[in-house]
């Protein structure tokens, strides 16, 4: 993962996705207020990061991002300060505050799936959350669920998270705040995006916490990358739904066509063009279903 040159700005993270540069102060110092987040086209799945870039992935989840925020911004302020950037990065970076961020993953749940449809197959239970017996693949819950996690280092995977452990770390009030504020965004979220055919069955939202103490959306919102995207018209609990976002890599990774086994403790595969096309498909389609524009 080499992030690219960029004058005026220093290099300081690479995750994932995202890459984190500095703004250069006028005293040539870096600012301390401010940081550039630029959105690349690599594409992660079952915590690799896979050879094969997904074109314009990068500038998709970025607009897509600034569309959901101007939706949300009557519920929660976001991190956005400018989008006027380098042209190098131009449609895929933005430049946001700093802030003190969010040692929890919030999640919200408004359909049984993926982990969750694992755990309670087995349990009964979603992150440890009694629920009603009979429940499918793809069944809706009666009300979104809040299901945090941890936030474990890059090639771990994530753990869920009882409630009475987020209000350890961050404080019953805090962690109220946050419970709601997730469980907001995706039920405005669906009220949005479901009369436009699409129906997110959950999300991973990041927050961050001002100086003044006011929580603040930041990263990304509401993006194949961050939640599931299912098409509205083709749901039906009980089977695999069809989706939007990147499961469609997922699936290829584990089918025989791959070649690849999850527990081989190898590298994943390139992606063949055909599942590259696709998967850029998915990714525009969806950006412009929602937002009623056209990607270019």
């Amino acid at each position: 993962m080499s992030a690219i040159e960029l004058p005026g700005f220093t290099h300081v993270y690479s995750g994932k996705v995202r890459d984190l540069y500095t703004p250069m102060g006028q005293n040539g110092e870096p600012r301390s207020d401010q940081v550039l987040l630029v959105a690349s086209d690599r594409i992660s799945a079952y915590d690799y990061i896979l050879s094969t870039p997904i074109p314009d992935k990068g500038k998709v989840l970025t607009q897509l991002s600034l569309w959901w925020f101007e939706q949300l911004e009557s519920l929660i302020p976001n991190h956005i300060v400018s989008t006027d950037v380098p042209e190098a990065v131009a449609g895929r970076a933005v430049l946001v505050e700093r802030l003190d961020m969010v040692p929890v993953e919030c999640v919200a749940r408004a359909y049984l799936t993926g982990g969750g449809l694992s755990e309670y197959e087995a349990t009964g239970t979603v992150s440890g959350l009694q629920l009603p017996p009979g429940l499918v693949d793809a069944s809706r819950f009666e009300e979104v669920l809040f299901t945090p996690s941890t936030k474990a280092p890059f090639g771990e995977h994530d753990q869920p998270m009882p409630y009475a452990d987020v209000v350890a770390e961050v404080g019953a009030d805090r962690a109220a705040q946050l419970r709601d504020l997730t469980v907001r965004i995706l039920e405005r979220g669906n009220e949005i995006a479901a009369p436009r055919g699409i129906l997110i069955a959950d999300t991973k939202v990041e927050f961050g916490i001002r100086p003044d103490g006011t929580v603040v959306l930041a990263d990304e919102v509401l993006t194949p990358d961050s939640s599931r995207f299912w098409r509205a018209a083709d749901w039906e609990p009980g089977r695999r739904q069809a989706s939007y976002d990147k499961q469609f890599v997922r699936d290829w990774l584990t089918s025989a066509a791959s070649g690849w086994s999850r527990e081989s403790g190898q590298e994943p595969p390139a992606l063949p063009d055909e599942v590259v096309e696709q998967t850029r498909a998915k990714y525009v389609e969806a950006y412009e279903t929602l937002t009623g524009r056209t990607f270019s």
